[in-house]
This record gives structure tokens, C-alpha cells and sequence, in this order.
């Protein structure tokens, strides 16, 4: 993988899915542009802007005017940000709002924004009037490599993330990098995170080139940052094609996330990120896979020293065994009382084993690295 790249070069990468195909964009400095593509994916005369406060001070206004130049005229409309927001509540409030706008079966959705806006806007364009056009334009790191691909919205319940959703694919995501440049350097690592994921469980070259490159994608260094986002997003196109409704082979993309979405309902979805949780679900994974004898011993290490490098948390926070254990317990991917947990077989390679949540969580380890560990999560 080079890392030389032209900072002003555009990269395609399609989502093989047929009739519900669709291209991920990826440019830098593209947004004012992205009104023509939405208009010619879409057909649409009238789009739904889904946004929260500070993202669309900045970025609305140039997104809601290449629309209008293309002919398409467009309503803003705006939720609190965090992840309380992704909600039944909230999503009852978007379709008010699209009712507002007199949105209708030729409308389009777009979610401007993170992972949290792409998954409450795209759940509601499943769900008006029976499902409308919906397009992606993530402006963070995780819903550029991850929210926004693959089609997968919907919105947590208080007992667990993810509960209430649908598949709903996109029309068109819409990568500007430049956006990143507003995001605070916590965010940005977090967002690197599922970056990581994808490299941990299947390709090996990537990772390696993540561990050459850490510090310069951090820092949003195109020659570096392009060629990331753009094998990170390859990686779950290339899976969303081949396993659409997560019935194998995209089971591996929850890699982290057994324990990391455990951790953000114990935390009330308050204090720490989406990708801070990931990432010491993974590290956590990547031990229990070498206690398993499913990895070799050090597997674990390379992939911590890496999340490290980012400035991302590994050790559990000090709640409850039973705490936990409740919450895996509502675990969507639960098959009567076992989880199909992901284990690294190596960097670059992971598979998914059945284990029930105190096969998970033996009694006393949280413990021990929580205590051991790194800053806790969301201690800033």
C-alpha cells in the first residue's frame, strides 16, 4: 500500500450491490459539489438536511447550496448532538419535521454529520412513508470508514445499542476530507479506531501500514490520511457485498464491539465514545483470544500498542462483573444464551465463536485490568 497520494486526487470505492449499488466518494474540499451527485443518484427535487448545531454552522450552509444550484430544494433540520439523541423520541421528531417539509416518496434524506446523525436520519428514511431515499455525507472519521457504509441505521433503547433498526442502503456517501479538519483531535482518534478494526481482522498489510503511518494520519496528513480511509472503507464495502444482512462474514466487522457497546449502555452512552469503547473492546477481545489459544501470544500487545499510539483507552472501566454481564446479556447478537463473540486468529485474520457472557467475562479479570490499565475511559 503507497502512501504517497495527490492531495487533490479523488477516489472511488463501490458498494457491490446490485440495483442497490452505490459509489463511496472520497475527495478533499468535494462538499460543494456534492449537491450535483446527490441530484443525479437521487433524482430528487427536494432533500431533508439531518444535521446537528455545530456541524451544520459550518458545513450546511455549502451543502444546502449546491443543492439548490442543482436543482433540489432543501430544508435543514436539527437534532441534539450525542448518542442519547439516537432515539425513538428524536426519530418521532424527524418524521414531524419531514411532514414539515412536506417530504415526500421523491425526497431524499441526507445525513450531514457523524455516526449518530447517519444511523437516526437513515432509520427515519426507512421508516417514512415506507422508506425514501436517503444519502450519506459523514464529516467524522468512524461514520466515513463505518456508520455511513453498509446500510445499517437505526436507533439504541436504554437496556442496549442497536435494538430497534433496519437495513436501509444509501444512495450515495459523500467523503470530503476536509471536514475532518474541525474535528478535535479526541474525536479523530476515536473515529481511527474502527480505522484499526478493519486492518485486525482482515488485512494484515494494512495494519502494518497503520503502525508506519499512525502519527501522520492522526494529524489528517492527506499523503497518509487518503489512502487510510480509503482501504478502510474498501474493506467494508468488499464485506458489505458479500454478507449484506450480517449472516456471516460481516459479523467480523463487530470485532470490539461485544464489550465496547456493553460499556456505552453501562455508561448511559454519557462520557466516552463510540470508538473509545471499541477500542478497549478490542484490546479485551484480542486477550480473550489468546487465553482461548485461538491467537498467538503477543497479538494482543501489537494491536494495544497501536490503539496507544492513538491515544485510545484499552482497560475496562471498574463497573460491575454482573453489570456487565446484564448487558451482554441484550447483546443483538445473541443466539439463545450465547454470543458470537469475534476472536482474532491473528493480525489480519478473526472468526466468530459462540460463547456464553460468562465465558466472555470469567469472574475477577475486569477486575484485574481495569485496576492495571490505562487512564479510564472518558477521563480526559
Amino acid at each position: 500500500m503507497s502512501a504517497g497520494t495527490d492531495p487533490a486526487a479523488r477516489r472511488t470505492v463501490p458498494v457491490a450491490l446490485g440495483e442497490r449499488g452505490y459509489p463511496i466518494e472520497i475527495g478533499i474540499g468535494t462538499l460543494a459539489r456534492a449537491g450535483a451527485a446527490i441530484a443525479e443518484r437521487t433524482k430528487a427535487t427536494r432533500a431533508v438536511v439531518v444535521s446537528v448545531p455545530a456541524v451544520a454552522r459550518r458545513y450546511a450552509p455549502t451543502l444546502l447550496r449546491s443543492l439548490r444550484e442543482a436543482g433540489v430544494r432543501g430544508t435543514r433540520v436539527l437534532v441534539p448532538d450525542g448518542d442519547a439523541s439516537k432515539s425513538l423520541r428524536q426519530a418521532a421528531r424527524l418524521y414531524e419535521a419531514l411532514l414539515d417539509a412536506e417530504a415526500d416518496r421523491g425526497s431524499v434524506v441526507v445525513a450531514l454529520g457523524g455516526g449518530m446523525v447517519g444511523d437516526l436520519a437513515g432509520f427515519a428514511a426507512a421508516t417514512y412513508l415506507r422508506g425514501v431515499a436517503f444519502v450519506q455525507v459523514p464529516t467524522t472519521i468512524l461514520a466515513m470508514v463505518d456508520a455511513s457504509i453498509g446500510g445499517k441505521v437505526g436507533v439504541n433503547l436504554g437496556r442496549g445499542k442497536n435494538l430497534v433498526g433496519a437495513f436501509h442502503q444509501p444512495r450515495l456517501v459523500w467523503i470530503d476530507l476536509a471536514t475532518l479538519r474541525s474535528l478535535p483531535r479526541r474525536e479523530r482518534a476515536a473515529g481511527l479506531a474502527e480505522v484499526v478494526k478493519a486492518g485486525a481482522i482482515l488485512d494484515a498489510d494494512f495494519f502494518a501500514f497503520l503502525e508506519r503511518e499512525a502519527e501522520r494520519v492522526l494529524a489528517l496528513d492527506p499523503e497518509a490520511l487518503l489512502p487510510a480511509i480509503e482501504r478502510a472503507c474498501a474493506i467494508k464495502a468488499d464485506v458489505v457485498a458479500r454478507d449484506e444482512r450480517e449472516s456471516g462474514l460481516r459479523m467480523l466487522l463487530n470485532f470490539g464491539h461485544t464489550l465496547g457497546h456493553a460499556i456505552e449502555a453501562l455508561s448511559r452512552y454519557r462520557g466516552i465514545l463510540h470508538g473509545e469503547a471499541v477500542a478497549i473492546g478490542m484490546a479485551f477481545a484480542a486477550r480473550r483470544s489468546e487465553a482461548l489459544g485461538l491467537a498467538a501470544p503477543g497479538t494482543a500487545e501489537r494491536l494495544e500498542a497501536l490503539l496507544g499510539r492513538l491515544g485510545l483507552p484499552t482497560a475496562p472501566p471498574a463497573f460491575l462483573r454482573t453489570a456487565y454481564l446484564s448487558a451482554l446479556r441484550v447483546d443483538k447478537k445473541r443466539t439463545d444464551a450465547r454470543i458470537r463473540f469475534v476472536a482474532l486468529r491473528g493480525i489480519g485474520r478473526a472468526e466468530t465463536v459462540p460463547l456464553q457472557p460468562a465465558e466472555i467475562l470469567p469472574a475477577g479479570l475486569l477486575g484485574r485490568r481495569a485496576a492495571a490499565g490505562r487512564r479510564p475511559a472518558g477521563r480526559r
